[in-house]
């Protein structure tokens, strides 16, 4: 009997001692295979049955050849026609009915759940006229980040896909949804990417943290397939101070305007100070598309695990909705960051107590929501910014493009630059068309050391209008004339074209800041004028004191010349110098008929190196001096360069094929 026991016993500790061996061989299979899976970290949220699938980078993804035509990534701050959101929500219903109020809500729903959908949204005082359900299924609510991004392909709106760094096969479907829903274009670009790891600024201009590298590898082919389905170039690719699994942008950065970049702050304890302050210099140093650094606005975040989401914000037209945590103190200082570098946007604050979908630091309301653009939108498009200092000119000239996007007119005594001198009330300048959806208006009227505001303003006949920058008068575009005195006497005019005409005014106007007497005023080439002042010769007027804002006005008579061209000066001496008054006499010599060239065009002017003519059946083009000379001579309309030629004023000769002509006056600085 004891030796049975016994014999027992040893079976039982061999049996315990293999299957020992059998478990740690099992568990050492386990973490073999756990080794060879992805980081799933950084898979937001995966369900347990997500990370056992292997992670397909392709997965539901088309490659496309890149849109042919000129594109435009649309920033979030632009006109919006519609905000996307999936149900089951992954935001408050407060939000909901907030975004209701202000555009069009697209909730992506599957037909199972839509009546349920419906029926929480009006309990919850969503405006239903608003709402629209697209059916499909979903395998989360970020739709931030596997969500269309939306561009414009010359005036064509369209959708870019990419493959989805989540094994979300549904979720990853939804760009192809979407572009059946408008019925557009889809194009598929090769690049692994999310939404919450992509600003951009509207011009051209991208940001995304080094994740992108990470997943795709080639930086070099990264920044060209940007380039080619985007326009987005240059690439902005930062660090992220963050420094958590998801290094998605919308964490801690956001665009607020094309000169603008919020960027968190966290305490100079937090390990993570020195990055966030990387980054922030980066972009203070760093030019925006307005060809000046960045006004980089600083939101304090308290670190550690106490809930601020502030960067992750939605932009919505008029408004911005920011997500708040539970401190009161950093929740009113972040709310008082956007409305200080947002003026005249309504700026509102939503907390999410709801345990299931509440905010995170690396997750709120920007993840979870995506804008549409505006297809019919009209956007200005002000790229050559007049800011600082600059140097004295008697105007400036404000270039901006204006495009439809409904394809309709625009509305050409509505396109304006609003402009204040030293702060007295906004006058207006009508910009009028001087290329390919190209309109210029003219800043004039001010002083040396004047500080000028302006904005520019335009509507198409659709009734679409936009306004650069989009705060208008609040926060305007500004610079600066640098100090100017006018030593001189003001002409007015400049000169004088007599043209089977015997007395033309001129007026000589002491704007200088000291009293000025005229010695003389005479003609310099032969005898073709007599000057005249109250009828009287000149003679007996002068010498002539002029205190400050007075005018002598005077009359100058032509004796006109037989035949051809001649060309004279008035010199006026004075105690302030001596100035010319160009003449010309029988303008007729140029045979002047502008029938079918008389709308064209010539730009610049004044004009430095390279003088633009621009016009239907033009022959030839010739230019004169001041003498008439003809000292260029061009074939066809197009950009003469005229950079060879001296300073001053010149007549510009346009001659059609049928042989009409009109001459234009230009002045060459």
């Amino acid at each position: 009997m004891v030796f049975l026991q016994n014999e027992n016993f040893l079976f039982m500790k061999k049996t315990l001692f293999f299957a020992l061996i059998i478990n740690l061989i099992f568990l050492n299979l386990i973490k073999a295979q756990d080794d060879k899976k992805p980081d799933w970290r950084k898979l937001h949220y995966l369900s347990e049955e997500e990370m056992n699938t292997p992670l397909n980078r392709n997965l539901n993804f088309a490659s496309t050849d890149p849109p042919a035509g000129e594109v435009r990534f649309p920033a979030e701050f632009e006109p919006m026609q519609a905000v996307m959101i999936r149900y089951p929500l992954g935001i408050p219903y407060e939000v909901v009915a907030e975004m209701s109020e202000d555009c069009k809500v697209i909730t992506i729903v599957s037909s199972y759940y839509q009546s349920q959908a419906e029926a929480e949204y009006a309990a919850n005082n969503v405006n239903m006229d608003n709402c629209v359900f697209v059916n499909a299924t979903t395998d989360s609510y970020w739709i931030r980040d596997f969500g269309p991004w939306y561009i414009f392909n010359d005036l064509e709106a369209a959708v870019v896909d990419f493959p989805y760094d989540r094994p979300r096969p549904n979720d990853n479907l939804i760009p192809e949804v979407m572009a059946d829903y408008w019925g557009v274009e889809l194009f598929g670009m090769n690049v692994y990417h999310t939404g919450g790891n992509m600003m951009q600024d509207g011009r051209g201009v991208g940001a995304s943290t080094d994740l992108v590298i990470d997943e795709n590898s080639n930086e070099t082919t990264v920044r060209e397939l940007m380039r080619d389905f985007l326009g987005i170039d240059p690439y902005h690719i930062t660090i992220d101070p963050l420094g958590d699994y998801i290094k998605h942008i919308d964490c801690w950065g956001k665009f607020l305007a094309p000169d603008k970049i919020l960027i968190a702050r966290v305490p100079e304890s937090d390990p993570r100070y020195d990055d966030y302050e990387e980054v922030a210099n980066y972009f203070a140093t760093t030019n925006c598309s307005w060809g000046y650094p960045y006004n980089v606005y600083r939101v304090d975040v308290p670190g550690n695990y106490t809930v601020a989401p502030y960067t992750n914000s939605l932009i919505l037209n008029n408004k911005v909705l920011v997500p708040i945590g539970s401190n009161t103190t950093y929740n009113e200082n972040a709310l008082a960051v956007y409305r200080e570098a947002m003026p005249g946007y309504e700026v509102i604050g939503f907390t999410n107590d709801d345990y299931m979908i509440s905010w995170e630091n690396t997750d709120a309301l920007h993840c979870r929501t995506r804008g549409v653009a505006d297809f019919d939108m009209l956007f200005i498009d002000h790229r050559d910014v007049v800011f600082g200092e600059q140097q004295w000119q008697d105007s400036i000239a404000i270039v901006s493009k204006f495009i439809a996007y409904s394809g309709q007119p625009l509305v050409e005594d509505s396109l304006l630059v609003y402009y204040s001198i030293d702060g007295n009330p906004y006058q207006t300048a009508l910009m009028t068309q001087t290329g390919t959806n190209e309109y210029t208006g003219y800043i004039k009227g001010y002083q040396g050391l004047s500080e000028i505001d302006y904005y520019v303003f335009g509507k198409d006949e659709s009734g679409h209008r936009y306004t650069q920058p989009s705060f208008g008068a609040l926060e305007p575009h500004h610079f600066t004339m640098e100090e100017h005195t006018n030593e001189l006497l003001t002409l007015s005019p400049n000169s004088l074209i007599f043209d089977n005409t015997n007395t033309l005014p001129l007026t000589i106007t002491n704007e200088t800041s000291n009293t000025i007497t005229i010695n003389d005023i005479a003609e310099t080439m032969g005898e073709y004028l007599t000057i005249t002042c109250n009828n009287q010769p000149i003679e007996t007027v002068l010498p002539f004191t002029l205190e400050q804002y007075r005018s002598l006005e005077l009359e100058v008579m032509a004796i006109l010349p037989a035949k051809d061209y001649t060309a004279t000066n008035i010199m006026i001496t004075s105690t302030a110098g001596t100035q010319n008054v160009e003449v010309l006499l029988n303008q007729n010599y140029f045979s002047i008929n502008e029938n079918d060239i008389a709308n064209c065009e010539i730009y610049p002017n004044p004009a430095h190196n390279i003088l633009t003519v621009k016009g239907n059946n033009i022959r030839n083009i010739e230019i004169f001096n001041a003498v008439g000379q003809c000292v260029l001579r061009k074939e066809q309309s197009g950009d003469i360069n005229i950079d060879a030629l001296p300073e001053g004023l010149y007549f510009v000769k346009i001659i059609s094929n049928d042989n009409n002509n009109i001459v234009k006056k230009i002045v060459k600085n």
